[in-house]
C-alpha cells in the first residue's frame, strides 16, 4: 500500500470536540483498510486569510498532518467523506514521496565521545583555524607610513 499524507485544518473548537473529530478522521482511514503511521499536531494558528467552509467564516484553525498507508482505491472515498465533515475547514491528501525518506543511522557511540574526538567538532575546529588568519592590507605606496589620516 502506498503512503499518503493528509493535511487537515480543523475549525476552532474545545479540546474534547477536537479529539472526537480526530478519532472520526482516523476511524475513516481504518474503515477503508488503512494504517496510520504518524499524527502530527502543528498547533492552532490564525489562518492566512479568512476562509468560508460549510456556511461559516473561519479565521483560526488547528493544523494536523496524518501519515498513513491505504489502498489507492480508498482515497476518493476518504476525500469525499472529509469534504462532508463540518469540523474540517480544509483538507488535502498527498502521496508521500518514498524516495525522499532517508535512512537514519544511529550515531550514539559517536555522540558519547568527548567533543574533541568527534568528527563534526574536529571539522568545525579546522574551519575556525582556517578563518583565523586574516589578510593584512598592504598599502603598496612605497612609503613607510600611511599618508592619509586614519
Amino acid at each position: 500500500m502506498p503512503t499518503y499524507e493528509l493535511s487537515v485544518i480543523l475549525r476552532q473548537m474545545s479540546r474534547p470536540d477536537m479529539v472526537a473529530t480526530l478519532k472520526r478522521t482516523a476511524t475513516a482511514i481504518f474503515d477503508k483498510g488503512g494504517i496510520i503511521r504518524k499524527l502530527d499536531n502543528l498547533g492552532t494558528k490564525p489562518l492566512p486569510f479568512k476562509t468560508s467552509a460549510h456556511g461559516l467564516v473561519h479565521r483560526t484553525g488547528s493544523y494536523f498532518v496524518f501519515k498513513f498507508d491505504t489502498p489507492p482505491s480508498a482515497i476518493d472515498d476518504l476525500d469525499e467523506e472529509y469534504g462532508r465533515d463540518v469540523d474540517i475547514v480544509r483538507k488535502r491528501i498527498y502521496r508521500a514521496d518514498v524516495s525522499q525518506q532517508e535512512e537514519i543511522t544511529c550515531t550514539l557511540h559517536e555522540e558519547l565521545l568527548p567533543p574533541a574526538y568527534r568528527k563534526d567538532v574536529q571539522k568545525m575546529i579546522a574551519t575556525a583555524e582556517r578563518n583565523k588568519t586574516k589578510k593584512v592590507f598592504q598599502y603598496n605606496t612605497g612609503l613607510d607610513y600611511y599618508p592619509f589620516q586614519k
